[in-house]
């Protein structure tokens, strides 16, 4: 249920969607984080304006806002022609506001759901891409900067502790600064009956100023695809570590949709480290229905406790958790749609429902 619309002002291009879709199936399945105390927030959508010329040099600008239940995204890209052999530059300013779950959140259900724990994030960074030219099976980019982001609870107010009175800062204060350098790696190799695909973040804190962030964190995703007679296995491994300067809200959140299914967001746990790995077989029942049978698993490592104020220990998470389960793909003109039946290590059971690929 919801509306697009496409519009031309000049050479400019604007997009317009209005979803109640999302909130519809949000009150069918989910405890609200808060109340709605306007019609306006129960709507979701998005706004993107694309200009491809913008100072007549072939400068492109894109304007793109989403809005969801609890929030919100706004990010300006500004693009300067360059030959194709250079790095393609991009001048990025992006803020957005939303609930923190992973770390924060409370579980429920046997960990099943994440409930709000009162603490949302309002980020504001601006900076550089540049993205270099792809090499044969990789490609890389690079980009640096400043960040700033602002703890609030639910009301909007600034914050700087959490309900149990503990810091969710770094600093210490009511707000976070750093500059961040990084570096993105990416290899990807496709074949008639397989493929193989590898990324590697790393992310360097720039001490500029004293009270400024210093750390490294890096992640990694693994992802192989087998094609076995009509059925189609998918592994993935995800891990990562991060040392250094350290706040609450970036620790890996372990748990979810995307990571330990079965599980709410974050409730497996949130430490400096973490590990993933998923497998799915899936195998075809018709022309447009597939069927699906998964296994998930996850752990922080066991280094949980050196989150600052150990927020896992506090809300009880375990720190590993295994989930399974099965599911169904139909795919259609329209898009395609997803259903997963998940049942984690306390014999809970959760279903997930999802859209993609969806036509502008």
């Amino acid at each position: 249920m919801g509306a697009q619309k496409s519009v031309r002002a000049g050479k400019a291009k604007i997009d317009v969607n209005v979803d109640f879709t999302h909130k519809l199936c949000a009150a069918l399945m989910l405890q609200p984080f808060r109340n709605s105390g306007s019609p306006l927030e129960l709507v979701i959508g998005s706004l993107c304006i694309k200009h491809p010329n913008l100072f007549g040099k072939s400068e492109k600008l894109d304007v793109l806002w989403d809005k969801g239940l609890y929030d919100s995204n706004i990010l300006i890209t500004y693009r300067k022609p360059r030959p194709e052999w250079l790095a393609q530059q991009s001048f990025v300013v992006q803020h957005s506001i939303s609930p923190e779950i992973g770390v924060h959140g409370l579980p429920d259900d046997n960990f099943s759901r994440s409930g709000s724990g009162g603490v949302n994030l309002s980020r504001l960074s601006a900076g550089l891409d540049l993205s270099e030219p792809a090499s044969s099976n990789w490609s890389s980019k690079t980009s640096i900067k400043f960040e700033h982001i602002r703890p609030v609870s639910d009301e909007g107010r600034s914050i700087n502790r959490d309900t149990h009175g503990f810091p969710v800062t770094c600093s210490g204060g009511y707000n976070d600064s750093m500059v961040v350098v990084k570096q993105e790696s990416r290899y990807a190799k496709a074949n008639d009956r397989s493929f193989s695909q590898f990324s590697l973040q790393i992310e360097q804190g720039v001490p500029i100023l004293s009270k400024w962030l210093i750390f490294n964190r890096f992640k990694f995703v693994a992802s192989r695809g087998l094609k076995l007679g009509p059925a189609f296995l998918l592994s993935s491994l995800t891990g990562g570590s991060i040392v250094g300067d350290i706040a609450p809200y970036q620790a890996f959140a372990i748990g979810g949709l995307g990571s330990v299914r079965g599980y709410g967001e974050g409730a497996v746990g949130c430490g400096r480290s973490c590990l993933v790995a998923n497998n799915e077989l899936t195998f075809p029942l018709s022309q447009v229905l597939d069927g699906a049978v998964f296994l998930d698993c996850g752990s922080d490592l066991g280094s949980g406790r050196h989150v600052p104020g150990n927020p896992a220990l506090r809300l009880g998470k375990p720190g590993n958790g295994i989930g399974f389960g099965y599911g169904l793909r139909f795919k259609s003109q329209l898009g395609h749609f997803q259903v997963d039946y998940a049942v984690n290590a306390f014999q809970q059971r959760t279903v997930y429902f999802g859209f993609s690929n969806l036509p502008s």
